[in-house]
């Protein structure tokens, strides 16, 4: 019975078998299923589509270079205005008190040096005229009466101290005529005209007021009839041949300007026509209502087409400032913000975010988004972009 019941198949072996061979195939495929899941989402995850794989045909026609630092100037526009040169205007005035009885030139008319804008007479100048002659003839009798003293002197007629005392009074004339003549050149009687008078004996009340330099009127403050002072000024001319363009930098920004950096001058005037030029003159101080600095450039007007007063904006070049910059070229504006292509591996790239700041020549300044020392492609990121959006659509 212990046999028969040995060779009887027990009714839970069967299923304890199965069971076991179920586990183990369970963890069999368990132990599988992982890896293929795996492979299949990582088939099934998305590229980066900022990143673009060089092909052959993209390898000619892309360039790279190495980010580093290059001199960049900045543009500053301030408001400025036209001005005459202070070196081409004269500020006539009348050189006797008198009054106007002619005018010979209109504002905005084209002068001669030395030409006459008009004419006053002048009571003041008549008097000094009188003096002048009275010393002239007082020269004539005190020259006679020493050499009749010399003459009686020879002949014992006079003493000594007699003839001193006539030569001392000669002297004397001879000063007074001195002073009057300087005096007519100071009221502006030039030798020739001092010097008829003399021959003469006549005087002359008119006074002329000549042009000390030639250029145009720019300013006529006189009319006939009026009664005019030394003091006052009459007439402004100014040789606009060249003229200035002034304006005033703030003073955070001055350190940044210095004589002899190149200018754009903008006329809006003139339909913003641009004129080139060079700083002059910075200021040395700072104009205390304003903070600012007063700044100037020469510029050249043969034509007169630039009128004093006018208001231009001027265009002042920074001194060099060495800023990390790419070219302009290798910059790529997508969705309204800039980028550059930067190598992550051979012949790999990525489209990088950056933000750029001032632009000079064939440069333009990166103030964040890059590092010195990386690569980027110079030349050819337009073709790199249109193949990232090719592979977007893909």
């Amino acid at each position: 019975m212990f046999l028969n019941s040995l060779n009887k198949k027990s009714p839970a072996a069967i299923p304890f078998k199965f069971v076991l061979s179920g586990v183990m195939l369970a963890l069999f495929l368990s132990a599988c299923k992982p890896a293929t899941e795996n492979a299949d989402e990582a088939e099934k995850q998305p590229n980066d589509p900022n990143v673009v794989e060089l092909s052959k045909l993209l390898q000619e026609q892309v360039k790279l270079a190495t980010v580093g630092k290059s001199d960049i100037r900045e543009i500053l526009r301030v408001p400025g205005s036209i001005q005459v040169d202070d070196q081409r205007v004269a500020r006539i005035g009348a050189s006797v008190t008198g009054r106007i009885t002619d005018i010979d030139v209109m504002l905005g008319q084209d002068v001669k040096q030395g030409q006459v804008l008009a004419t006053l007479n002048s009571t003041e100048l008549a008097q000094n005229q009188l003096l002048y002659i009275k010393a002239w003839q007082q020269i004539a009798l005190q020259t006679k009466a020493v050499e009749r003293a010399r003459q009686l002197l020879e002949a014992d007629v006079i003493g000594a101290a007699e003839l001193q005392r006539r030569e001392a009074e000669l002297s004397s004339a001879q000063a007074d005529l001195y002073t009057a003549k300087e005096q007519l050149h100071v009221l502006g009687m030039s030798d020739q005209a001092i010097a008829q008078i003399a021959k003469s004996g006549q005087m002359r009340s008119y006074s002329s007021v000549y042009a000390r330099l030639a250029g145009t009127v720019i300013s006529r403050k006189v009319n006939l009839g009026q009664v005019v002072q030394p003091a006052e000024e009459l007439f402004i001319v100014a040789d606009l041949s060249r003229v200035w363009a002034v304006a005033e930098v703030p003073e955070q920004q001055a350190e940044l300007v210095q004589e002899g950096e190149d200018v754009d001058i903008e006329i809006p005037a003139l339909s913003n026509r641009k004129f080139t030029g060079k700083l002059i003159f910075v200021g040395d101080v700072v104009n205390p209502l304003t903070r600012t600095v007063t700044v100037r450039t020469d510029l050249v007007n043969t034509d007169h087409t630039i009128k004093p007063d006018m208001l231009v904006s001027m265009l002042v070049q920074s001194k060099a400032i060495a800023q990390i910059a790419v070219p302009r070229r290798a910059v790529v504006r997508e969705n309204d913000k800039d980028h550059v292509f930067v190598e992550i591996a051979p012949n790999k790239f990525r489209m990088r975010e950056i933000e750029l700041g001032t632009e000079y020549q064939e440069f333009v300044a990166v103030t964040a988004g890059l590092d010195e020392g990386e690569k980027i492609v110079a030349e050819g990121a337009f073709h790199l972009n249109n193949e990232r959006k090719r592979k977007e659509l893909e």
